[in-house]
């Protein structure tokens, strides 16, 4: 049972007024719904069949959590595993790409500016492929770097070359005046909707809490909003109920920042999703998720985006080039070679020089001596061209055993360097030598619990 503390019972009931707070309440002593969310550019997992999530196209309900550490599809990249209300967001960023008036000679440019651990984008990065082929950047940014290289490693397993990760303060990314159509801001928050998953989150919510977060968010707002190009929108999220963190955020926007509050979705088009003052909120017990709240921000003014940046980064004459579906511009970096989609190579190469990257393009592998080294990150793209190297099909048993790191034995596969696959699902590279195989999988992303 969750441990309430009196004045988020208050706060709750002034936000969602009572009958809706005694739900919340009530559902709070319940346990969390399960819910992933498919990448529509690789295989579907054989998860049974069961209820969708209502905004979302490709998520789902789970009747119970499964072991997700010991599913090869899910190293694979094939799921996300997102709360079904955290997806509403992605909702959101969809009824918004509608809207959006974009310069047709480039492309569109979009921050998720607090990502870990890459659930909102992961979201993102399949509707912008969707909706504009390759022609869409999308930078996620989170400051913390410990969190960081976890959203690096979960960009990176999702496949998409498009991302680029980044760890900069909001007030760098600020800098870069007018440079994003559209801004992801789902910023750090008291997590009252969080409870259900973190009871430690419940016994450490006090209202100074919810001052001191209600003040950073702000603080971020201002920081970012520069980075905003005029007529572009902002959708502000947090994982908490209370207006404070809330509403009251937004409306202090409208009236510091002359940000215009925008409702991209009617009311009441789904049931459960309250409509507030300024956004929606979605509380457990009303839908089948956790808490969260969604507003969108459209920036008015007559500045435009200051950047058409016209210049390549890298060549297009490289072997690698043929390796892809899409035209890329082969970076070197070192000993390592990326790929990047050339839609975006001039942008990545000036993100590159204003903020702190920790990934862009596809890591196709390194130079060693005569040898090239395919990285694990190329396997995982989805824009890997078919037939680029020799597939060995495994089962589960020895899909785990390579994710796990062991070394294998494949006498059945070609030697030198082979693409481990999971029903036709790449999970990595092995360099097979004949008696044994060298496990190329990286050690950072490894499962570490036994799996015999």
């Amino acid at each position: 049972m969750v441990s309430l503390n009196d004045g988020f019972v208050r706060y709750l009931t002034e936000a969602a007024g009572p009958d809706r707070a005694a739900a919340v309440l009530s559902a709070l002593d319940g346990p969390p719904s399960v819910s992933v969310r498919l990448n529509p550019f690789k295989r579907k997992p054989s998860f049974p069949e069961t209820d969708p999530v209502p905004w979302s196209r490709h998520g789902f309900f789970l009747d119970s959590r499964p072991r997700f550490t010991l599913d090869p599809y899910f190293h694979a990249g094939c799921y996300y595993v997102q709360d079904s209300s955290a997806m509403f967001v992605g909702h959101i960023f969809r009824k918004i790409l509608e809207k959006l008036h974009t310069d047709p000679d480039r492309a569109v440019r979009v921050l998720d500016l607090c990502a870990s651990p890459g659930g909102k984008t992961t979201d993102a990065a399949a509707s912008l492929r969707e909706t504009f082929g390759d022609r869409y950047l999308l930078v996620s940014n989170e400051v913390i770097k410990s969190r960081a290289a976890t959203l690096s490693g979960n960009a990176a397993v999702w496949g998409d070359p498009n991302v680029v990760v980044t760890s900069s303060d909001p007030a760098d990314i600020g800098r870069l005046e007018g440079f994003f159509d559209v801004i992801i801001a789902d910023v750090p928050c008291s997590g009252e909707g969080m409870f259900r998953k973190d009871e430690n989150a419940a016994a450490q919510w006090s209202a100074d809490n919810v001052a001191l977060c209600s003040a950073r968010q702000k603080r971020i707002l201002a920081d970012v909003w520069p980075a905003l190009a005029s007529d572009g929108f902002l959708i502000y999220s947090t994982c908490t109920f209370n207006r404070y963190e809330n509403d009251d955020n937004v409306l202090w926007a409208e009236e510091t920042l002359g940000a215009e509050n925008v409702f991209p979705e009617p009311d009441g088009t789904y049931g459960g999703v309250v409509n507030t003052r300024c956004g929606y909120a979605l509380f457990p017990g009303l839908v089948r998720g956790e808490g969260q709240y969604c507003a969108v921000l459209r920036k008015n003014g007559d500045s435009v985006c200051g950047f058409k940046l016209r210049a390549q980064a890298g060549t297009e004459s490289h072997f690698l080039k043929d390796w892809f579906d899409v035209p890329v511009a082969v970076v070197e970096k070192g000993d390592l070679l990326k790929a990047v989609p050339s839609a975006v190579a001039a942008e990545v190469s000036f993100l590159e020089s204003r903020l702190r990257v920790l990934s862009s393009g596809c890591a196709a592998g390194r130079r060693k001596g005569r040898d090239f080294i395919p990285d694990a990150d190329l396997a995982l793209s989805i824009c890997l061209a078919g037939g680029m190297f020799p597939r060995m099909g495994v089962d589960r048993s020895v899909a785990l055993k390579f994710l796990h790191r062991d070394t294998l034995v494949l006498p059945d596969a070609e030697k030198g360097y082979v693409m481990v696959c999971y029903d036709d699902v790449p999970l990595g590279f092995v360099k097979n030598l004949g008696g044994r195989c060298n496990n190329l999988y990286p050690q950072e992303r490894r499962i570490r619990m036994d799996v015999d």
